[in-house]
Order: C-alpha cells, then structure tokens, then sequence
C-alpha cells in the first residue's frame, strides 16, 4: 500500500528593491502612485483656508452653545404670530419652578444682579414682569425642551395651540394646570388633555413624585420642599421606591405602584397624542375600549411599564384617573384595546418592562420600529417582549399598513433572534397573568 505524499505549499520569496540612497524620496515604483514629497499640491491655499474656515465655525458654534448652557438665566423668547403671540423658547435660570403661560413675560433681577439666593426659588434675587397687553395664545415645539426644574406649568386661558413636542425631556415637570376658560385645553389633576378630554396630550414626566406626595409617600418641610418619608433598609433617606427590600415587602411595593405609578385613562379618550407617556414613571396603566388611535413616541422609552389592561366603559363618562378607579373598572383584560387601528412609530420602543403584546384585528396601521428594543437577553434567553401575538391570520396582517422593523428583536454581539410571531393568536387570560416582579 503506498503512502500518500502531501503537497508541500509554495514559498513566499519577499521581493527586495534595491533603491539607491539618493533616490529614496522620489524613487516612483510602477503601478503606485508618484512621490510627493516636497511638491505643492494643487488647489492647496484655498483647500486650506475653508478647512480652518470650517473649523472656527465649528468651534464657535460650539462656544455658542456652550455658554447658552451655562448661562442659563432665565431667557424667554417670543415671536408675533396671526393669531397672537407665540412663546418659543423658556429657559430656566435654575430657580424657576412654576411659571405661568398667559401673557408676555420677562425677568428682572433685583440690584441688576443674576445671583440667585436658593435653587428652590425661595428668597430668589428675581421677579418675573408681566406684559398683559400681549396675551400668549401658542406655545412653540420644544420651548420647554430639556428643563430640569421647573415643576409647574400653569397654561391660561388664551393659550389655543400647544405643540405636541412643548413639554419634550422636562424631566422635572410634576404638573400641567389649565385654566377652567381656556376653549382648546383642560387638566386632571395635572395631566394634560384637550378641551373634551378626547385626547390626553402630556401626562408630566415626574407626576409620579406629584403623587407620593399626595398619597402619603413625602411631605413638605417648613421652607415647602418636599422630602421623601421612603428609607432603605439601613436607614438612609431614598427618594423614591424602585424594588422590594427587606423594608418594604411585595405587598407594599405592589401598593406603592398602585398608588404613585398607576393611571387610568378617561373613558371619553380616543387618543393618546405623540409623546404623552415617553420617559414617564408608571407601571400600569388601563386603557378605554373606545381608545383608537396611539400616536408617535407615545410610550417611548418608558422601561418601568410592565402592565397595559383595557377596560370596558359604562354608559357614564369615567373620568377618575386615579387608582382608586382600578377598583370599580369593568369588563377588564389584557394588552391593547379591540377597537384599536393605530400604533404609532417608536409608541413601545425601549419599553423592556413589557412581557406581553396583543395586536387586535382592529389595528390597521404599525408604525416603524414601534417595538424596537423591546426584548432583552437574561440567563442565555428572551425576555421582555419575546413573541408577537397577533389576532388575525398573517395574509390579513400583511396588508394592512406595517412599517419597517416594526417586530421587537434582539441584536447583539454573536446573539441574533427575532421574536417567534403568532397569528390567530387567542389573548391572554386576564385571571393567568403574573404580577410582574413576582
């Protein structure tokens, strides 16, 4: 039997150029480009001015906003309208934390100093000017974008157009207050709605904290700050209630949430406005049957949902939102309502606290990405939002008006996996949901 010789692999021989010295920065090798070394390159003066153009006008937009940020003194900004007077730009001076959106306003600093005598405006070295002959009837997108401190909004009566991106990132913002003449806009209890509560338009980012004062979570002190009566295990004063702990147990936390983190819509709304909830605190929220439509950005990024019930309204308005309504609800189940035809684009993005999703036939139009990151990896697999319940069969679903990467999947390093879609799924059983952290 003869052996079986292997082919041995060809050699690499390195090419060595032999290049005289003297010729070393401008030797041209065939194929490459020529040296140039020492050689002006064409266009090179104008080439070089609008390079260093461009970046002064980098750096200077830079600076620009830069100090826009640090001094930031409590700057308003209008603009004359059709129709009135348009307020575009609120910046806080750090002390500001209620304001009133009625006439044209502007702060005057007391000894022409820009001093403030407390970050909660108590004894503050300012006093804000009203114009009243110049009434404030709309309120500009993002004109309050980003504030961390102010807390109160007080809209008036002659306020009839409000952006839905007005209140955007106003991470301190507790409560939205309308005055009971206003014809466009209402309130309750500091949620924003319009005028026959058809629509909830902004419900304020920190209204949790708004909440735990009014349910025995926080009192004031003798200055009207409000401190937190939550401890943790040691002793040590918290702010707010993220988990069980050996204080407080899984029937207090379960209450907590009820309590503070918990919202009921008006049975008269049919609409949930493009950026109501996003970055919200709340854990749970009962949606009306009636509700149609769920615009843009409507729940975006709000990692602490966990628990989305509908409920069946009775002949009378209900318009109780707060906890205490989730007892006298009817007709309870879970996930999104029957009567539903619109999700918006990125309405559930990041909401990874959610781990079931139903879309009713009802839905005619999914937004793009309107469950992206959805889901997450833990112990080497799925959870979050895992599979797609659909409730009619994958030819009806596929014609109606889906946008692009609208499914939750995970992505990330060497784990791929979209979620598992079920059509003609049946909706889960109210009674065989899991409270959430159990």
């Amino acid at each position: 039997m003869s052996k079986k010789t292997k082919k041995k692999a060809e050699e690499f021989v390195p090419e060595v150029l032999d290049i005289p010295e003297d010729q070393i920065w401008e030797y041209h090798i065939e194929g490459l480009a020529a040296p140039h070394i020492n050689k002006p390159f064409n266009n090179a003066l104008p080439k070089k001015i609008a390079f260093i153009v461009f970046m002064v006008i980098a750096i200077l937009i830079s600076m620009y906003f830069s100090v826009k940020v640090l001094l930031n003194t409590g700057k308003l900004e209008y603009e004359d309208i059709e129709n009135g007077v348009q307020l575009t730009q609120f910046s806080n001076n750090g002390a500001i934390l209620s304001f009133d959106v009625d006439y044209v306003s502007e702060i005057e600093y007391k000894d022409n100093s820009l001093q403030l005598a407390g970050t909660d405006g108590s004894d503050a070295k300012f006093k804000i000017i009203k114009d009243e002959k110049k009434p404030i009837t709309s309120i500009h997108e993002y004109a309050f974008n980003c504030d961390g401190t102010l807390q109160v909004v007080n809209i008036g009566a002659t306020v009839t157009n409000i952006d839905e991106r007005a209140f955007y990132s106003c991470w301190a913002l507790q409560c939205i207050y309308v005055d009971d003449d206003n014809p466009n806009y209402c309130d309750i209890d500091g949620v924003l709605y319009n005028k026959d509560m058809t629509e909830i338009i902004c419900y304020p980012i920190d209204h949790d904290r708004y909440l735990r004062l009014q349910n025995g979570y926080a009192h004031l002190d003798e200055n009207g700050v409000q401190v937190s009566d939550l401890v943790d295990d040691n002793g040590n004063p918290m702010e707010e209630l993220w988990w069980t702990t050996e204080k407080y147990d899984a029937e207090f936390f379960k209450e907590y949430n009820l309590k503070t983190r918990t919202y009921v819509l008006p049975s008269t709304v049919t609409k949930i406005g493009a950026n109501c909830f996003n970055y919200a605190n709340v854990t749970d929220v009962y949606l009306p049957d009636s509700l149609k439509e769920i615009d843009t950005l409507a729940f975006y990024d709000e990692g602490n949902l966990h628990n989305i019930y509908t409920y069946i309204p009775s002949t009378e308005p209900m318009l109780d939102t707060s906890y205490k309504a989730v007892s006298t609800l009817q007709g309870l189940y879970y996930s999104l309502p029957d009567k539903l035809e619109k999700i918006g684009s990125d309405c559930f993005t990041k909401d990874r606290g959610l781990n079931y999703m139903y879309i009713p036939s009802s839905v005619k139009e999914i937004g793009h990405h309107a469950f992206w990151d959805t889901c997450l990896k833990e112990e080497g697999k799925l959870n979050g939002i895992a599979e797609m319940n659909i409730g009619t069969d994958e030819a009806a679903f596929k014609s109606k008006k889906i946008g692009s990467e609208w499914l939750p999947k995970y992505d990330h390093l060497l784990f791929h996996k979209a979620v598992e879609v079920k059509y003609n799924a049946d909706r889960a059983d109210l009674q065989n949901v899991d409270w959430w952290y159990n």
